[in-house]
């Protein structure tokens, strides 16, 4: 496995994955850094796509991130991430909302979980799910993140919107 940080608006974000595919995306801010496996290899060269669309996507330049992913997970979870992409860019949908989209009405809460899961957030963008009631809920890089992500998108239950820097 290879892995790269890359500085970003929102904090360093470590990204693993093999030379076809990214695997993780990881907010190394707050209380659970990721410490690369001594196995890992540090380089640069896999990620240089991964870094230019973050890069794009955070100058407000890129709406559809364009790469090979290859998240693991249960069946469940795939789908949850593959509907997450599906999500347009500068909209937000609720859990039952995103349940009822894989045909699961009755299992919110369990998306609430797969979605929580997510490996590769920002790119998987997990931070387009809101509570039913236009609430932030919660993000693994923190609320605050998840809100810079929205407002970059313009997809703030009060419609404001902002660059990141």
């Amino acid at each position: 496995m290879h892995y790269h940080v890359m500085a970003s608006p929102i904090g360093d974000l470590l990204m693993a994955g093999e030379a076809d595919a990214l695997q993780v995306v990881h907010f190394q801010g707050g209380v659970r850094p990721m410490q690369p496996p001594a196995q890992w290899v540090r380089d640069a060269r896999p990620f240089r796509e991964v870094v230019r669309q973050l890069a794009a996507y955070f100058d407000g330049k890129l709406r559809d991130f364009n790469l090979p992913l290859s998240p693991s997970g249960t069946d469940f979870q795939l789908k949850v991430w593959r509907t997450l992409q599906t999500i347009p860019y500068g909209e937000t949908w609720s859990y039952g909302q995103l349940a009822r989209r894989i045909r699961r009405p009755d299992a919110p809460r369990a998306v609430g979980a797969a979605n929580g899961q997510n490996p590769i957030p920002v790119i998987i963008p997990c931070h387009r799910v809101i509570g039913a009631d236009g609430s932030l809920t919660g993000f693994g890089g923190g609320l605050p993140i998840k809100q810079k992500l929205l407002a970059l998108e313009g997809a703030l239950p009060d419609g404001r919107q902002s660059k990141l820097f």
